[in-house]
């Protein structure tokens, strides 16, 4: 039977001033809930019968259902359907209506092409907290109150050096600590001149791809590999080749007909799948740089959380003087809001990387530098690493009972490596794990979809469930709910 909310949705719509399509009807229907059209608790249209009756393709609605269920207006109940929020009301006001309705569409006109083609493969969720999110830690256990004692104490007697501009890559203190940890926790081989601070892996990555290469050039990256990689290559206009992983590793070309400047790697635990690079598929890749005249970029974004067995040494420790060019970042091992990371440069490139980041970035940050220089040297750094790994061991174990329970044990990964802060759950072939990961995220589930960190077609199906930063008592009832979603599905 045909829907009331159908017409009044297509009323307002053909009334709604021409613009692009999706933001024309995503007014239309916010402006009928404000003005009570669609009362709290209305049951929306299917979207299919919708995309019918406004004569629009069915992905345009889903994608304006998506970004009202973000936003608060709609909701998802399983196997009911969607409808208006019953309290959408008593979160909004006037104003919002006001500025719904004088809103200018969206122009990308004066937009560059490559600034086109990020934002059609932009990745970054709109919500970064939430049950199961991916490669967040928990950041509620982090020591707040010790790191603020050591801050407070810096802030009585500042150095004027902690209050300009910085113009060394990074506290000296700072790169200091860090040389000392990560020649004992990661195997790595550098001074303190070789250490640049910077405000997270994203900038390390975008520096070393500006810097190092020019446009045309030619990048290896893993195949799933992390989005912000391929992302950024595309705004420094570099080709791309997404190379196969396996259980040991990137998977290297033998004989490429255009040979790479830069070599995107996950050795000690691929991301997203979690796959270790294998020692003599380290060799290998290292003994083609140096045939290639390549650099290899080593991101060892959360080696840390590895929870049995013995720690994985750095690629770049490997060999002296090797052509490694290592990142790591604060964001996983404390919090991401922190927004500090280091690239530990070969020694050719130390001096011209670092001139380029002060030109381009202008960092700073000096007080929390100097803050987090003493919480690693008095040991801090290392006894929350220690205290987290065993949380963390305790969750991931509790969220592979939950999968063999409720899904089956053949919905785990390929890959078991018993490190990291999320897991693969695997779906079938056939499985659109890009819907099942946008209902999760209507009902506060976080999960991502595997096929999103695809470069090329062929895509395995699944999703990344993060166990690190979602409290014991929540995880079986959260897991409950997305597993619903999956038995819904398949």
């Amino acid at each position: 039977m045909r829907s009331l909310a159908v017409d009044v949705i297509k009323q307002a719509f053909s009334q709604t001033p021409a613009e692009k399509l999706h933001k024309k009807l995503y007014v239309a229907i916010c402006n009928c809930i404000l003005e009570g059209s669609l009362r709290p608790a209305t049951r929306m249209p299917p979207s299919r019968d919708l995309a019918s009756e406004l004569v629009l393709s069915r992905n345009t609605v889903l994608r304006v259902y998506e970004q009202l269920q973000a936003e608060g207006y709609i909701s998802t109940r399983t196997s009911s359907g969607t409808f208006v929020t019953e309290s959408v009301l008593d979160n909004l006001n006037t104003q919002v209506a006001r500025t719904i309705q004088t809103s200018q569409p969206e122009d990308r006109s004066s937009l560059s092409l490559r600034g086109l083609e990020l934002l059609e493969n932009a990745s970054a969720s709109p919500a970064q907290w939430g049950d199961f999110i991916p490669g967040v830690p928990d950041v509620n256990s982090f020591p707040h109150r010790t790191f603020k004692k050591i801050y407070d104490r810096i802030s009585r007697r500042l150095n004027p050096e902690y209050l300009t501009y910085d113009a060394v890559g990074g506290l000296e203190d700072l790169k200091a600590a860090l040389s000392d940890y990560l020649r004992t926790a990661r195997g790595v081989k550098c001074s303190t001149d070789q250490i640049l601070i910077t405000e997270g892996i994203h900038q390390a990555l975008d520096l070393v791809t500006r810097t190092l290469c020019n446009p045309g050039d030619h990048a290896w990256i893993e195949e799933p590999g992390y989005w912000g990689i391929k992302n950024i290559l595309r705004m420094n206009a570099v080709s791309i080749s997404a190379l196969e992983v396996d259980d040991q590793g990137l998977v290297p070309q033998a004989s490429p007909v255009e040979k790479p400047k830069l070599i995107f790697v996950t050795p000690s635990h691929q991301y997203p799948l979690g796959s270790v690079m294998s020692l003599p598929r380290r060799q290998l890749l290292l003994s083609q740089a140096r045939e290639f005249h390549s650099w290899i970029v080593e991101d060892d974004y959360d080696s840390e959380f590895r929870f049995s067995g013995q720690p994985i040494p750095s690629l770049q420790g490997l060999e002296e003087d090797s052509p490694v060019i290592y990142i790591g970042t604060f964001s996983k091992t404390l919090y991401p809001a922190l927004r500090l990371g280091y690239v530990v440069l070969p020694k050719p490139l130390a001096a011209p990387l670092k001139k380029v980041h002060n030109e381009l970035y202008r960092s700073g940050h000096q007080v929390i530098q100097a803050a987090l220089a003493e919480f690693i040297k008095e040991g801090y750094y290392a006894a929350h690493i220690r205290k987290m790994r065993q949380l963390y061991s305790k969750r991931r174990n509790q969220l592979v009972e939950l999968i063999k329970q409720h899904l089956g044990e053949e919905y785990l990964g390929y890959f078991n490596s018993n490190a990291g802060l999320h897991l693969i759950i695997q779906l079938p072939p056939d499985a659109d794990d890009m819907q099942i990961a946008k209902q999760a995220n209507a009902e506060g589930i976080l999960v991502r979809p595997l096929s999103r960190y695809y470069f090329n077609q062929q895509k395995s199906k699944g999703l990344l469930v993060g166990f690190a930063s979602i409290k014991d008592s929540d995880m079986l009832p959260s897991f409950v709910r997305l597993a619903n979603i999956i038995k819904q599905k398949y």
